[in-house]
Protein backbone atom coordinates (compact mmCIF):
# COMPACT_ATOMS: atom_id res chain seq x y z
CA UNK A 1 0.00 0.00 0.00
CA UNK A 2 2.10 3.32 -1.42
CA UNK A 3 1.18 6.88 0.36
CA UNK A 4 -0.69 9.63 -1.14
CA UNK A 5 1.53 11.08 -4.02
CA UNK A 6 3.13 14.40 -3.10
CA UNK A 7 2.68 16.92 -5.11
CA UNK A 8 5.04 18.80 -6.95
CA UNK A 9 3.42 22.01 -7.42
CA UNK A 10 0.77 22.18 -4.56
CA UNK A 11 -2.35 24.30 -3.60
CA UNK A 12 -1.55 28.19 -3.94
CA UNK A 13 -2.70 31.27 -4.36
CA UNK A 14 -6.32 31.78 -2.11
CA UNK A 15 -4.16 35.15 -0.88
CA UNK A 16 -8.19 36.47 -0.79
CA UNK A 17 -9.33 34.11 1.80
CA UNK A 18 -5.97 35.32 4.42
CA UNK A 19 -7.43 37.18 6.95
CA UNK A 20 -3.92 39.00 6.85
CA UNK A 21 -4.59 40.35 2.99
CA UNK A 22 -8.02 41.31 4.10
CA UNK A 23 -6.92 43.66 6.89
CA UNK A 24 -3.82 45.24 4.86
CA UNK A 25 -6.46 45.59 1.90
CA UNK A 26 -8.57 47.42 4.69
CA UNK A 27 -5.96 49.59 5.88
CA UNK A 28 -4.92 50.38 2.21
CA UNK A 29 -8.52 51.70 1.65
CA UNK A 30 -8.31 53.89 4.51
CA UNK A 31 -5.13 55.09 3.86
CA UNK A 32 -6.61 56.51 0.36
CA UNK A 33 -9.30 57.94 1.93
CA UNK A 34 -6.99 59.52 4.92
CA UNK A 35 -4.50 60.58 2.66
CA UNK A 36 -6.79 62.39 0.61
CA UNK A 37 -8.18 64.53 3.59
CA UNK A 38 -5.27 65.36 5.27
CA UNK A 39 -1.75 64.58 3.39
CA UNK A 40 -0.72 67.60 1.14
CA UNK A 41 -1.60 66.21 -2.42
CA UNK A 42 2.02 67.49 -3.69
CA UNK A 43 3.63 65.97 -1.09
CA UNK A 44 6.23 62.66 -0.96
CA UNK A 45 4.24 61.58 2.38
CA UNK A 46 1.23 60.66 0.41
CA UNK A 47 2.83 59.07 -2.41
CA UNK A 48 5.12 56.88 0.05
CA UNK A 49 2.01 55.96 2.64
CA UNK A 50 -0.05 55.10 -0.12
CA UNK A 51 2.68 53.01 -1.95
CA UNK A 52 3.45 51.60 1.82
CA UNK A 53 -0.44 50.23 2.12
CA UNK A 54 -0.16 49.20 -1.31
CA UNK A 55 3.09 47.09 -1.05
CA UNK A 56 1.47 45.53 1.70
CA UNK A 57 -1.59 43.95 -0.14
CA UNK A 58 0.33 43.27 -3.34
CA UNK A 59 3.30 40.96 -1.06
CA UNK A 60 0.33 39.17 0.36
CA UNK A 61 -1.09 38.25 -2.68
CA UNK A 62 2.26 37.88 -4.48
CA UNK A 63 3.94 35.64 -1.88
CA UNK A 64 0.93 33.71 -1.54
CA UNK A 65 0.94 33.06 -5.59
CA UNK A 66 4.58 32.34 -5.83
CA UNK A 67 4.28 29.59 -2.45
CA UNK A 68 3.17 27.03 -5.59
CA UNK A 69 7.04 27.18 -6.51
CA UNK A 70 9.18 28.82 -3.75
CA UNK A 71 8.54 28.92 0.09
CA UNK A 72 11.19 30.74 -0.14
CA UNK A 73 9.90 33.47 -1.83
CA UNK A 74 6.66 33.00 -0.09
CA UNK A 75 8.76 33.66 3.26
CA UNK A 76 10.23 36.67 2.07
CA UNK A 77 7.19 38.52 0.46
CA UNK A 78 5.41 38.04 3.41
CA UNK A 79 8.30 39.43 5.14
CA UNK A 80 7.99 42.32 2.69
CA UNK A 81 4.75 42.80 3.62
CA UNK A 82 5.08 43.32 7.48
CA UNK A 83 8.07 45.96 6.83
CA UNK A 84 5.59 48.09 4.46
CA UNK A 85 3.07 48.12 7.07
CA UNK A 86 5.91 48.71 9.67
CA UNK A 87 6.63 51.85 7.80
CA UNK A 88 3.08 53.21 7.44
CA UNK A 89 2.72 52.50 10.65
CA UNK A 90 5.44 54.86 11.73
CA UNK A 91 3.83 57.58 8.85
CA UNK A 92 0.29 57.36 11.01
CA UNK A 93 3.03 57.92 14.30
CA UNK A 94 4.49 61.21 13.02
CA UNK A 95 1.16 62.27 11.82
CA UNK A 96 0.04 62.20 15.51
CA UNK A 97 2.86 63.57 16.77
CA UNK A 98 3.39 66.20 14.63
CA UNK A 99 -0.16 67.46 15.47
CA UNK A 100 -0.24 67.14 19.57
CA UNK A 101 -2.70 64.64 18.97
CA UNK A 102 -2.74 61.34 21.07
CA UNK A 103 -1.66 57.89 20.41
CA UNK A 104 -4.22 55.63 22.20
CA UNK A 105 -2.41 53.08 24.63
CA UNK A 106 -2.65 49.47 24.04
CA UNK A 107 -5.31 49.24 27.10
CA UNK A 108 -7.79 51.66 25.55
CA UNK A 109 -11.22 50.02 25.16
CA UNK A 110 -11.77 52.18 21.89
CA UNK A 111 -9.33 49.90 20.41
CA UNK A 112 -10.88 46.17 21.36
CA UNK A 113 -14.28 48.49 20.32
CA UNK A 114 -12.76 48.81 16.42
CA UNK A 115 -11.20 44.98 16.36
CA UNK A 116 -14.63 43.59 17.63
CA UNK A 117 -16.49 45.80 15.14
CA UNK A 118 -14.91 43.29 12.39
CA UNK A 119 -15.31 46.35 9.88
CA UNK A 120 -14.83 45.21 5.91
CA UNK A 121 -14.93 47.99 4.31
CA UNK A 122 -13.46 52.03 4.79
CA UNK A 123 -17.15 53.65 5.19
CA UNK A 124 -17.69 50.99 8.11
CA UNK A 125 -13.96 52.22 9.36
CA UNK A 126 -15.47 55.55 8.94
CA UNK A 127 -18.67 55.13 10.47
CA UNK A 128 -16.96 53.79 14.01
CA UNK A 129 -14.94 57.03 13.70
CA UNK A 130 -18.18 58.72 13.91
CA UNK A 131 -20.07 56.76 16.31
CA UNK A 132 -16.93 57.04 18.75
CA UNK A 133 -16.81 60.71 18.44
CA UNK A 134 -20.40 61.67 18.65
CA UNK A 135 -20.88 59.23 21.57
CA UNK A 136 -18.09 61.37 23.59
CA UNK A 137 -15.42 58.20 23.99
CA UNK A 138 -12.59 60.49 23.42
CA UNK A 139 -10.57 59.05 26.40
CA UNK A 140 -8.18 61.19 28.49
CA UNK A 141 -6.50 63.74 26.70
CA UNK A 142 -8.84 63.45 23.66
CA UNK A 143 -9.38 66.04 20.94
CA UNK A 144 -9.95 65.89 17.51
CA UNK A 145 -8.78 68.99 15.33
CA UNK A 146 -10.30 71.94 14.18
CA UNK A 147 -12.90 70.12 11.89
CA UNK A 148 -14.15 68.25 15.43
CA UNK A 149 -14.47 70.95 17.57
CA UNK A 150 -17.65 72.44 15.66
CA UNK A 151 -19.82 70.43 17.47
CA UNK A 152 -21.60 68.99 14.60
CA UNK A 153 -23.34 65.62 14.81
CA UNK A 154 -24.46 65.38 11.67
CA UNK A 155 -21.77 64.18 8.79
CA UNK A 156 -21.65 62.12 5.49
CA UNK A 157 -19.34 58.68 6.01
CA UNK A 158 -17.06 60.15 3.82
CA UNK A 159 -16.24 63.38 5.50
CA UNK A 160 -15.75 61.47 8.53
CA UNK A 161 -12.21 60.83 8.34
CA UNK A 162 -11.45 64.69 7.10
CA UNK A 163 -14.11 65.51 10.58
CA UNK A 164 -12.25 63.23 13.28
CA UNK A 165 -8.20 63.28 12.30
CA UNK A 166 -6.86 61.84 16.43
CA UNK A 167 -9.51 58.69 15.63
CA UNK A 168 -9.26 58.65 12.05
CA UNK A 169 -5.16 57.81 12.80
CA UNK A 170 -5.77 55.75 15.74
CA UNK A 171 -7.86 53.46 13.66
CA UNK A 172 -5.29 52.77 10.75
CA UNK A 173 -3.00 52.15 13.76
CA UNK A 174 -5.26 49.58 15.40
CA UNK A 175 -6.44 47.69 11.83
CA UNK A 176 -2.12 47.67 11.25
CA UNK A 177 -1.48 46.21 14.22
CA UNK A 178 -4.09 43.08 13.56
CA UNK A 179 -2.64 43.25 10.19
CA UNK A 180 1.44 42.75 11.40
CA UNK A 181 -0.13 40.26 14.15
CA UNK A 182 -1.46 37.73 11.63
CA UNK A 183 1.61 38.46 9.23
CA UNK A 184 3.81 37.97 11.87
CA UNK A 185 1.83 34.34 12.88
CA UNK A 186 2.11 33.79 8.83
CA UNK A 187 5.80 33.82 8.71
CA UNK A 188 6.20 31.48 11.61
CA UNK A 189 4.44 28.98 9.88
CA UNK A 190 6.00 29.51 6.44
CA UNK A 191 9.29 29.23 7.96
CA UNK A 192 8.38 26.16 9.65
CA UNK A 193 6.81 24.06 6.83
CA UNK A 194 9.70 25.64 4.41
CA UNK A 195 12.32 23.65 7.24
CA UNK A 196 10.49 20.83 7.25
CA UNK A 197 9.33 20.59 3.59
CA UNK A 198 11.96 22.19 1.76
CA UNK A 199 11.40 23.67 -1.07
CA UNK A 200 10.33 23.09 -5.46
CA UNK A 201 13.96 21.20 -5.85
CA UNK A 202 13.74 19.29 -2.53
CA UNK A 203 9.98 18.25 -3.47
CA UNK A 204 10.81 17.88 -7.58
CA UNK A 205 13.69 15.37 -5.59
CA UNK A 206 11.33 13.45 -3.92
CA UNK A 207 8.67 13.44 -6.79
CA UNK A 208 10.99 11.94 -8.89
CA UNK A 209 12.60 9.39 -6.45
CA UNK A 210 8.85 7.96 -6.00
CA UNK A 211 8.44 8.05 -9.55
CA UNK A 212 11.70 5.45 -10.20
CA UNK A 213 10.65 3.87 -7.10
CA UNK A 214 6.81 2.92 -8.74
CA UNK A 215 8.49 2.56 -11.92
Amino acid sequence: MTGRRELLIPKHGGYRNLKSFQIAQLVHDVTVRFCDHYINKFSRTKDQMVQAARSGVQNIAEGSQASGTSKKTELKLTNVACASLEELRLDYEDFLRQRGLPQWNREDPRRRGLIDRRCVTADDVAQWVLEIRETGRHGPGGHYGRCGQSGQSTLSISSTMCTYPEVAANAALILMAVACSLLDRQIIAQAAAFEKEGGFTERLYRTRSQSKKNG
